[in-house]
């Protein structure tokens, strides 16, 4: 359960206490997250080479996925929303959420690669 919660603050997986971003990125700016490219607390490397993130864009869909289907089931189902007004909360929920999927689903992406 550790492991779950510290990549879900994107700490460094080496030491734990370093993050491995420093911008978080603000939605309504367009500005995106910006990372580091070595620990601070223990220089572990975060990109083990060029492209290495590419993989984090499929977590990053997946996650997308998950809170499409959740909003539909909660505001359809539970809610009784219409079609219409379920599509612009999935949609405002995507938005809303990006950077976090973004951060989120580069730390699983490298916690999956590390090995201790």
């Amino acid at each position: 359960m550790e492991k779950v919660v510290d990549v879900l603050k994107c700490k460094c997986p080496n030491c734990e206490e370093g993050k491995m971003f420093y911008k978080l990125g603000n939605i309504l700016l367009f500005q995106a997250p910006k990372m580091y490219t070595l620990c601070k607390e223990c220089n572990f490397k975060f990109e083990k080479e060029p492209g290495f993130f590419f993989g984090a864009m499929f977590i990053c869909y997946a996650l997308v996925v998950a809170e499409i289907v959740a909003s539909v089931i909660l505001f359809k189902y539970f809610f009784g929303f219409s079609y219409i007004n379920v599509l612009f909360v999935a949609i405002t929920t995507v938005f809303l959420l990006s950077l976090i999927n973004f951060r989120v689903s580069r730390s699983i992406w490298v916690y999956m690669f590390y090995s201790r």
